[in-house]
This record gives structure tokens, sequence and C-alpha cells, in this order.
């Protein structure tokens, strides 16, 4: 039996803080209190120390195959990045493969062959880990497997109103998905975007001339957005559904959800990093494609109000879309000793319709928002906890498993230091690519040590962690709307 105490540090949760030891055993936090006597114990002296529930990132993407090549991080590299800025679960997606054909002799295709696939994939986390499933195409078939998906663990799904003839599913499906999820206590997300009126600005711009990044926001206006986004919630509450709106990025978003749940629907929100700090003034730059993402980074105003939006409880979680690429593909970094390198948003030059969509961040998430949120009086620091760990945990059925530091819970404990002190960027990422969004700044307050069910996989700089640590978090249906 292994027997770990944390001693003197104060405990932050998503409602209080307290002086508290921590007592685990066997990788689950056995009690919290104080004058714990336990011989033969391993102590860690948190004096001057915060102790947070390791953060919880509800919106990754590993290994995701896009425009001719793939994200830079895969279920390993991802995991060890998150490690190291005080994550421990990550939730990722799961690709709906292309229907198998009769007779191809291929032993099963839909969502069972996608989870299977994904699975593989995963295996190599060094973190722990569940998904959402992609439900890119809907049909008799496709129906009738959803129900399938909470006994494989799964209980989410993804629909979206944009990327016509690829990604989205018309809005008579996506009320079809609404009503089975309701009966079978599942959640729908949804990325809300016009994808009609992208459709028809993309080519009005290629027509034009117009091929530079800062075209991918312009072309993919804020108004869709807000269409799309009070579109979905009538959809669902036409179905008396659940709906979670992903990476909102924009301030109407935000006066969509808050007039959505003063109504009484059932529906939550998440906005990312992105969002909180960066407009499309950055896709101006001339190294803009870094912060090209879907959708984009908006206005100042936008900023303004999403950070409203987290203080006043309108939405609900922080996620990353963790998505990465490099951004010269051509030139290979060290990660590990090893040279690597990615095709990345070099493919786009000269055409942003074939930069890669998507930006590194699933490290930097805690310590840039302690910075600019708790540092800065924005937020709490139990609002902090909440939004980065907390809250997501229950929205995704994984508390009080993952989220909290009580008896019973995994011991996934971060020791914050709050007055750490660095100069962030490239050369303090484990994100495996080769530039940082947030170079140069100077951030106040990281993580000191990250436990993963009791085990210590990041100690300052050292990474103690390995591949295939992780495990797959099933999830039960019906969790609770926040």
């Amino acid at each position: 039996m292994s027997t770990l105490l944390v001693t003197n540090g104060t405990l932050v949760t998503d409602t209080a803080t307290f002086a508290a030891d921590i007592l685990v055993r066997d990788g689950k936090i056995a009690a919290v209190g104080s004058d714990f006597q336990a011989a033969g114990v391993e102590v860690v002296d948190a004096a001057g120390k915060l102790l947070l529930p390791g953060g919880v990132d509800p919106h990754v993407h590993l290994d995701l195959p896009m425009f001719g090549t793939t994200s830079s991080d895969d279920h390993y590299t991802g995991t060890k990045a998150a490690a190291f800025g005080g994550t421990t679960t990550v939730i990722d997606f799961v690709s709906l493969p292309p229907p198998v054909p009769p007779h191809s002799g291929v032993e099963w295709g839909g969502i069972k062959g996608g989870v299977a696939s994904w699975r593989v994939k995963a295996e190599k986390a060094a973190v722990d880990y569940s998904a959402h499933m992609n439900l890119t195409r809907f049909d008799e078939a496709i129906a009738a497997e959803l129900p399938s998906l909470p006994g494989m663990g799964i209980t989410t799904l993804k629909v979206f109103t944009a990327y016509n003839g690829r990604l989205r599913i018309d809005d008579g499906s996506i009320f079809k998905a609404l009503r089975i999820a309701r009966d079978h206590g599942m959640l729908v997300l949804l990325h809300a975007e016009n994808g009609d009126v992208i459709d028809v600005l993309v080519a009005e711009a290629l027509a034009a001339g117009h091929r530079t990044p800062e075209w991918h926001a312009r072309t993919r206006p804020a108004w869709g957005a807000v269409e799309a986004a009070l579109r979905a919630f009538a959809l669902a509450a036409t179905a008396d559904a659940p709906l979670y709106l992903v990476h909102m990025n924009v301030a109407g978003e935000v006066d969509m959800l808050r007039y959505a749940r003063e109504r009484g629907l059932k529906v939550m929100g998440e906005t990312c990093p992105q969002y909180l700090f960066f407009t499309d003034d950055d896709l101006r730059r001339p190294d803009g494609a870094k912060w090209l993402c879907s959708p984009p980074v908006r206005s100042a105003a936008d900023n303004a109000r999403l950070w409203e939006g987290l203080a006043d409880g309108t939405i609900q979680t922080i996620g990353t879309d963790h998505c990465p690429f490099f951004f010269d593909g051509t030139k290979p970094i060290l990660y590990e000793g090893k040279e690597i390198a990615i095709p990345g948003k070099e493919l786009g030059a000269g055409d942003f319709t074939k930069i890669p969509n998507g930006l590194p961040g699933i490290q930097d998430r805690l310590p840039v928002l302690w910075t600019a949120g708790v540092g800065s009086g924005k937020l709490t620091a139990n609002q902090f906890v909440a939004l980065t760990s907390t809250n997501p945990a229950k929205i995704f059925g994984l508390y009080p498993r993952k989220g909290a530091l009580l008896p019973g819970s995994d011991a996934d404990i971060v020791v914050w230091d709050p007055e750490k002190k660095v100069s962030y960027g490239v050369a303090l990422s484990h994100q495996r690519t080769d530039y940082n969004l947030y170079e140069g700044w100077e951030l106040t307050g990281m993580p000191e040590k990250v436990f993963l069910r009791g085990r210590l996989i990041v100690d300052g700089e050292q990474w103690l962690g390995r591949a295939g640590m992780g495990e797959f978090l099933p999830r039960q249906p019906g969790a609770p709307i926040q």
C-alpha cells in the first residue's frame, strides 16, 4: 500500500480556500484535514503553496489529420505538455470513419469503428483521458448506433453548423441527434458558425485575390457565430435537450447564452484562452498564420465581453481547443533529444484556406489564466478552479473522481506556487511545435509539482511520467447541467 501526505498547503476548491493536509492511499485521496499520524508515509511539504485539483481540459485535438498533415502533438506529447501546465485530464475527439461498403470485409465501421481506432491511438497518453464523438454525418444507421456510445464510456456528441460538405450536418439531423441524446442521458456539443455564409465569402475573397491570414477571420463573420448559437439554442429548447457551446469567441454569443439560460434552457458554454487575449490584428502580423484557428480570434471588445461572461458565471468552462501545427514544418525542432519536423502552417503560404486551423495551448492554459485572470483580479482563485477543473469534470460526468480534492477522488494534485515568476515562451513549453503564442509574457504563478493518481509526474522541470500511464475514463450518462 503506497501512502503520501501533502502537508502545510492551502487547498483551493471551486467554493472555498483553507489550510489543509491531504492523505493519499493507493492513488486515491483518503482524507483531507490536519495532524494526520501515519508511519512510513512519503511527505511533501507544500508550505507557502496552493493545492489545486488537476486541471480538466474538455476540448483538445491530438493526432488530428488536417489539410494533408496532422496536428503536431500526439496523445503522448500533448498529454505530457498538459501535465507540465497542471492539467491531468483531457477530453479528445473521436472521428467518425467513412461508411463501410457492404461485403467490404471490414469488421466494423461507423461509431464502433471510430471509437476502436481512437482507443488504439490514445493508449500512449501520459495523463488520464476521455473523448467526445464527432457526429459528422447522420443517417438511420448512425441514429441506431448512437445509443450504444454510453456503453463505450462516451456520453457526448459534437456537431457543426459549418464546414459544409465535410463536417456539417443539417439542422434537422442536429435536432434528431439532440432528441436521441436527451433520451439516453447524453450531451451535444456544438460548433457555431454559419457555413453557408462562410462558403460565399471565401469564394468572393479568393476571386478578389485576398489570400492573407486575416481573410480567414473576415470570411467567418462574428454575426454568423451569434446567429448559429441562438439557432442551436432554439433547436435544443425544442428538443428539450441539453447543449454545450464550444469555443465561444464573440461577445454576442455571451449575450445569447445569457438570454437562453435566463429562460431556463439547459445550455452551457466554453471559451478558450486565445479568445481572451488575441484579436484579428494578430492575423495581420507577418507571422499571422500562428494565430489562425477556427473560429477565428476577434476583437478587443469580444475579449472583454468573454471575460465578463466568465466572471459573472454565464460561461461555465475554459478549454483550449488545443490543435497545434508547426509554423514552419520544413525546419526540425528537438523533442526529447530527437529532431522532428511535421508539415504545418507553411502549407498555406499564399492561401489562407490551406493553412491548417489550430493553435497550441494545452500547457499554457493554467499558467496564463492564473496571471491574467487571478493575478489581475478578473477572477478569484475559486473561479479559476471551477472554470478549469471542477465545472468541466461535473459537466462531462467525471466528478468527483476528477475536478475535486475530496476523500475518494483521484489524487490528481497540483502543488501551485503563486509567487513563481517566469518569462514564458517556447523554451519552457513541452508542446511539440516550434512556437508559443505567449512568447515573452511575464507570468506569476506556476505548477511546482503535479501528481496523477498519487504519482509524481512533474517536479519543476523534471518529467517523471511516461507514455501509456494515462487511463481511459469511461463516463456515465446523465451528468448534471451547470
